[in-house]
């Protein structure tokens, strides 16, 4: 089975290492030179167009930024593909996007799954990520091999976009949380309870997320804030809820405040600034007041 991987940033990067380590390499392309150097440089295989590795490639994994650059990269490599490839889009991206572009394969006898990631660069490295899938199951399970080199976890949730929807709500939870959690340590400490104590008592309880048990000690506590993901993504993918729930009459009311601290946010930390800089103390919820 040839791989090829269409974006080679941070994510897509670390999906080809992987692969190529687990006796599956992968060849790969980006539009900026800088990013097909950086993977030429590795050994891997990097073709001269998106559209010849597109025409190579019996599976095309995506891993680009957002749903515009989806179609811009689709409709460059589309009549490219060959009958019975499978298109795998690990972006996050927008369910209407990928219920086009499934209905555009199936008519051109190639499949498309959406198959959105969490877990940043470091879980695609490690193939530690949770994928969730939608699209045609029958073809989910004959790459199930490929998949199980990339994820740890994944579920298949439904049709065409379904994937996409599920994990827009994930990052809205994940989004909610990261603001909650600073909210509460600064609740703890101004009562006496140092952070680290209070968040020891909330991963003990009810209370714990994956924000609380991960985030917040390796990248908040520690000061680090290199987790790979950044603020400009995590607002667009606030956005991305916020339009999924207008489009589909969904009132949000829990969350409205939630996605205007991230928007107000863009005022103290720039979009390429790492996205748990939201919780830095002075730069997140509460502005300039020191949690």
């Amino acid at each position: 089975m040839r791989v090829g991987i269409l974006g080679c940033g941070n994510m897509g990067s670390a999906m080809a290492l992987r692969l190529a380590e687990t006796g599956e390499p992968a060849a790969c392309w980006d539009s900026f030179y800088a990013a097909r150097q950086r993977m030429a440089d590795a050994g891997m295989e990097v073709p001269e167009s998106a559209a010849a590795l597109a025409e190579a490639s019996d599976v095309l994994i995506l891993s680009l930024p957002h749903a515009a650059a989806v179609q811009t990269a689709m409709a460059e490599v589309a009549g490219a593909l060959k009958p019975g490839a499978a298109v795998l889009d690990t972006s996050t991206s927008e369910p209407a996007v990928s219920q086009v572009l499934a209905a555009r394969g199936a008519e051109a006898g190639w499949t498309f799954l959406d198959a959105p990631v969490s877990g940043g660069p470091a879980g695609a490295r490690g193939g530690t990520m949770t994928m969730l899938l939608g699209g045609d199951e029958a073809t989910a399970g004959r790459l199930a091999p490929l998949l199980d080199r990339l994820a740890a976890k994944r579920v298949h949730v439904g049709g065409p976009g379904a994937g996409h929807a599920a994990k827009i709500a994930n990052n809205m939870l994940c989004a909610a949380n990261l603001a909650l959690v600073a909210e509460a340590l600064r609740l703890g400490e101004a009562a006496g309870v140092p952070a680290e104590k209070l968040l020891e008592g909330v991963n003990a309880g009810s209370g714990r997320s994956a924000v609380s048990e991960v985030n917040f000690p390796r990248w908040i506590l520690s000061g680090a804030y290199d987790s790979g993901f950044t603020m400009g993504l995590m607002r667009k993918d606030v956005r991305l809820a916020e339009a999924l729930g207008e489009a589909s009459a969904t009132p949000l009311p829990a969350f409205e405040g939630v996605a205007r601290v991230w928007a107000d946010s863009a005022a103290r930390l720039p979009d390429d600034a790492d996205f748990n800089e939201i919780a830095r103390p002075g730069k997140g919820p509460g502005g300039e007041t020191k949690p």
